[in-house]
């Protein structure tokens, strides 16, 4: 594994930031120590169980939808670690003082499992088109290594524009339409982000990335956070929402809505299926079948 960056009173260096425009990635970063990220695991992994029979619990959904789609509307862990200045601190270096939280999920491989996720660029189904100021934050809350089934990138990838993906709907693959760039990569150019508990890697929006199966013994554990400026904006569904991290949104391109008081409100869950409806307008739009219903 690579040592750690070494952050400034907890904020990018000006090279840092010049080397994450340059390459599209970066990690890794500290953000939390370890016994930290064990906790927020704990967490985690309490609500599995306590959530296990979730049509008992009286959830609309299974819990595995909430984890993967938009946690942060409706689980206080995934706004609590999404907003944490720890982590914007990190994020304001690249995208300034203006953030938004625009998705949260908690994104688990299981221990020997196949699941892999096929080299994409995330921008390709989320309906901004090919913008710049979109990143994703991922902040490993188990070893994310190439056992495990880390994220590898493609060095400077995200210079290229929206590249043509095609739908497998694999049923081993994580991505909401199994989608796959049309463009072969060698093993040889990619870079496999790994990652301790409690780091965090950045990767810009049309980053091609992927990851594959996990054959280690430990299930692999993340939150992938989607931050955004508020002057980017949805161009294929009618609206789109957000929750204002920090600064100021003065554009009106989201509709901004308040964190979740408490685990799986009814208002809480009224809205999520709200924001949930709006987005998957962008997700399958062109879509030739049907979604597994989860975000990349």
């Amino acid at each position: 594994m690579l040592d750690a960056q070494a952050l400034t009173h907890g904020r990018l260096k000006a090279e840092q930031a010049a080397q994450y425009w340059q390459d599209g990635y970066l990690f890794p970063i500290p953000v939390m120590d370890s016994s930290e990220a064990q906790t927020c695991r704990q967490s985690l992994e309490t609500m599995e169980a306590d959530y296990k029979d979730w049509k008992a619990r009286g959830l609309p959904l299974p819990l595995n939808t909430y984890k993967r789609i938009n946690s942060h509307c409706v689980i206080p862990l995934a706004h609590r670690i999404a907003a944490d200045p720890r982590v914007l601190d990190v994020i304001e270096g690249i995208l300034g003082p203006d953030i938004l939280i625009w998705s949260v999920e908690f994104f688990i491989k299981e221990a020997q499992s196949k699941s892999i996720v096929s080299m994409h660029q995330d921008l390709t189904y989320w309906g901004f088109g090919a913008v710049d100021h979109l990143l994703t934050a991922w902040i490993a809350l188990s070893p994310a290594t190439e056992a495990s089934g880390c994220m590898n990138f493609v060095n400077g990838s995200h210079k290229n524009p929206i590249l043509p993906h095609a739908d497998t709907y694999d049923a081993d693959n994580l991505l909401s339409r199994g989608q796959e760039i049309q463009v072969e990569v060698a093993p040889e150019d990619r870079v496999f982000a790994e990652l301790q508990p409690g780091q965090m890697s950045l990767h810009h929006g049309l980053m091609i990335h992927g990851s594959g199966p996990n054959i280690s013994d430990d299930r692999r554990i993340a939150v992938a956070i989607r931050y955004c400026t508020p002057q980017i904006a949805q161009e294929v569904a009618s609206k789109d929402y957000a929750i204002l991290a920090r600064g100021a949104d003065r554009t009106g391109n989201f509709i901004n809505f308040a964190p979740p008081r408490s685990l799986f409100a009814p208002e809480a869950l009224n809205l999520y299926e709200e924001i949930r409806t709006a987005q998957s307008a962008a997700l399958m739009d062109g879509a030739k079948g049907d979604a597994q219903g989860l975000y990349s």
